[in-house]
This record gives structure tokens, C-alpha cells and sequence, in this order.
């Protein structure tokens, strides 16, 4: 993939985490959790395409953050509060497609929180 393809995938997570800032503004809970999930599985696949070149075809948070290999985003996995909030962003995915789950505004406004505090500030390194 070329820098410019990569680049593009950065944007689009990007937008994706802005999107899910104006859903929690609008009070679209479900949307704004799935846009998180989107924007951590994109930003992960970015970094994996810079680092490696291509990225795992999963969509598992779980495993594109052992995929990089990088022992402090292994953290993210290996510490049980981050874990929690990972694998809560893994469900979103399922969850908006097969399962019949509203989020309520204090849990979306947790995962914002963690993306934006603690995830975000690992993906950046």
C-alpha cells in the first residue's frame, strides 16, 4: 500500500473519532460507541500498515495491538482496566450489527473518555 493509500486511512479514523465527539453531542449513543470502535480499528491498521506494510484482515482490537508487537501497546491488553475498555470497543462491533443493545449516555461518555485519554495517547507514541 502506498503512503498516500495509508495516509488516507489515518483521515478516516480520524474522522471517524470526530464523528463520534458530534454523536455523543446529538445523543446517538450507539452510533457514537461504533464510531469509536471504527476509529481504534482503523488507526491500529494504520499504524500496522506504516510499521509492517499490510495489517491482519480482523477485526479484533485484540489482536492488530499484538499484531504491532510494541511492548507499551501491549499494555493496553496486558493491564485488566484497559482490557475491559478494549474488549467493550470489540463488542460495539458485533453489537451494531447482530444484537439488540441500546448504550446508555454514562457508558459512551467512559469509552470517549478512554479513547480519547489513554488509547489515543499509546497509538500516538
Amino acid at each position: 500500500m502506498s503512503y498516500e493509500e495509508a495516509e488516507l486511512m489515518k483521515r478516516r479514523a480520524e474522522a471517524f473519532l470526530r464523528n463520534a465527539k458530534r454523536l455523543i453531542e446529538e445523543g446517538e449513543w450507539d452510533l457514537a460507541v461504533f464510531n469509536l470502535e471504527q476509529y481504534c480499528q482503523l488507526i491500529l491498521k494504520y499504524k500496522l500498515l506504516v510499521k509492517k506494510g499490510s495489517y491482519p484482515r480482523t477485526h479484533s482490537l485484540r489482536s492488530l495491538i499484538r499484531s504491532l508487537g510494541q511492548p507499551e501497546m501491549l499494555k493496553l491488553i496486558e493491564d485488566e482496566e484497559h482490557l475491559h475498555y478494549i474488549a467493550r470497543l470489540e463488542e460495539a462491533y458485533i453489537v451494531s450489527r447482530y444484537i439488540p443493545y441500546s448504550y446508555e449516555e454514562k457508558e459512551v461518555l467512559d469509552l470517549y473518555r478512554f479513547v480519547t485519554e489513554v488509547f489515543k495517547r499509546y497509538v500516538d507514541r
